[in-house]
């Protein structure tokens, strides 16, 4: 998922369009951001195996979450943008979709902190201006990382405990995308040469002891 993620984002100038993906987990796992120390994630969460991602942030758990992610080429409008705001417009795009399916969520105004010594870098523990909330719980958060390829927000959603399908969220997404930015949305098919990227990412950094333990 984290080569796949990185590739996508290597190729968004040759796609030349926005590209989101919705991807699940085969076993609770966590991953971490490229700037955060192994150990001190290790320490932090029980969840194993841990993988560094291509994009900052704190450890996310993926045990139950639904995670996404969202490539943009250079030179389109989303990347010129600044990371406080491309953060607000992911999340703003997010709380339109869970609106559709009758779920009311709200923008975090300020940072809130985890108040706790014994969870350094949790990205669910507290809050970020401008993260999800439901009714005063940190739902969504993402990651950025910004180069001149493109732009690569890698994000998660920690459902609400209510009776909601995963597949109604996806939808929404798309739907919220049109009302919202006039997408016209098509089905994106990963070639050959994007999944022998992702492979040799595999093998080069994200199973790599070396790659995730190295800072």
């Amino acid at each position: 998922n984290m080569a796949l993620d990185e590739a996508l984002l290597e190729a968004a100038s040759n796609v030349g369009q926005p590209v989101l993906r919705f991807y699940g987990w085969t076993t609770a796992a966590a991953t971490f951001g490229y700037f955060q120390k192994l150990s001190m994630v290790e320490k932090a969460t029980r969840l194993r195996p841990l993988v560094r991602r291509p994009t900052g942030g704190g450890i996310v758990p993926h045990d139950a979450d639904w995670t996404y992610s969202f490539a943009v080429p250079p030179g389109h409008e989303w990347h010129s943008l600044a990371a406080i705001d491309s953060y607000r417009r992911i999340h703003e795009w997010i709380g339109d979709a869970f609106a559709k399916i009758k779920i009311q969520t709200s923008l975090a105004p300020e940072k809130k902190t985890a108040g706790s010594a014994d969870l350094p870098g949790e990205c669910f523990i507290g809050h970020e201006k401008f993260d999800l909330l439901w009714h005063g719980k940190k739902i969504a958060g993402a990651a950025q990382r910004r180069n001149k390829l493109g732009l690569l927000i890698q994000g998660s959603v920690q459902p609400p405990p209510v009776a909601l399908k995963r597949e109604d969220w996806e939808k929404a997404m798309r739907a919220a995308a049109v009302d919202r930015y006039s997408v016209a949305w098509r089905d994106f098919s990963t070639d050959a040469t994007l999944m022998a990227r992702a492979d040799e990412l595999v093998r080069q950094k994200y199973s790599s002891a070396v790659y995730n333990g190295r800072r």
